[in-house]
């Protein structure tokens, strides 16, 4: 298997949706509230469809499990597959705010090998391939994480979903010595820790493997680190598909 091929022919597509999630909300996007209470916008649901249609194009005999599709959600015996957010951080895109994200991790012996993550709002796109190979598409430049420079912080600045830190996050906070942390949504927060804009993220169990299998490859392969509380690898195909705690580090922590 291809990876760097696999990944550098969606690019183009991963661009598109998002120029075609950002024509639909300025049409106008229609919202209904999910059975578990979350919110989901047409522009969710066309991105999915696009998304989906392009990469069983580059990939047509491995399966995906999508937040937006009932699909092999059930299948407890997928090894290899694809975890797909069409639109992370729903909340921001139908509010008109930049974090939302546009997400397809893929999952090898229930390991993520690549990641593709598109930021249209803030004209941002993350992918990786392989360990070295994590880059950002900006401005029209092609940036190489994995070899881009970082200044070590002396005062940490890490990410939270939440301005109201909990105790067992605060305990992580205090041993690391983290001295600042910003609200921020959806798997942008991976990619801002790969790219040295921050210098990590915790938080405990919480939202699902699609939410964050993308950005923990993009992570991982720009020298970074995505591990649970207890410092164990996490792995996908879980039985509810839901996530571990977690603990985001950049390359300058290792």
């Amino acid at each position: 298997m291809n990876l760097k091929n696999i990944v550098e022919s969606l690019i183009d597509n991963f661009l598109e949706a998002g120029d075609l999630a950002l024509q639909l909300r300025e049409e106008g996007l229609t919202k209904k509230i999910k059975s578990d209470n979350t919110p989901v916008s047409n522009g969710d649901l066309e991105v999915n469809k696009f998304i989906i249609n392009k990469i069983s194009e580059v990939t047509p005999d491995i399966p995906m499990i999508s937040e937006e599709t009932s699909d092999n959600k059930n299948n407890l015996n997928l090894k290899n597959f694809w975890l797909i957010d069409p639109i992370d951080g729903t909340y921001d895109y139908i509010n008109n705010l930049e974090e939302f994200t546009i997400n397809a991790g893929l999952i090898i012996n229930n390991k993520p090998v690549a990641g593709l993550i598109n930021a249209p709002a803030k004209k941002r796109m993350f992918y990786s391939y392989d360990k070295g190979n994590a880059f950002e598409l900006t401005k029209g430049k092609t940036i190489n994480l994995s070899n881009k420079p970082f200044k070590k912080s002396e005062n940490l600045k890490f990410i939270s979903y939440s301005t109201k830190i909990k105790p067992e996050i605060q305990k992580i906070y205090d041993e690391l010595g983290v001295q600042k942390n910003t609200k921020m949504k959806s798997s942008l927060k991976f990619c801002v820790v790969a790219a040295g804009d921050y210098d990590g993220y915790v938080a405990e169990p919480r939202a699902y493997e699609w939410d964050i299998a993308a950005g923990h490859a993009i992570l991982e392969h720009s020298g970074g680190s995505v591990t649970d509380f207890e410092g164990n690898e996490i792995f996908y195909g879980k039985k509810d598909l839901k996530n571990s705690s977690l603990i985001l580090k950049n390359k300058n922590f290792l």
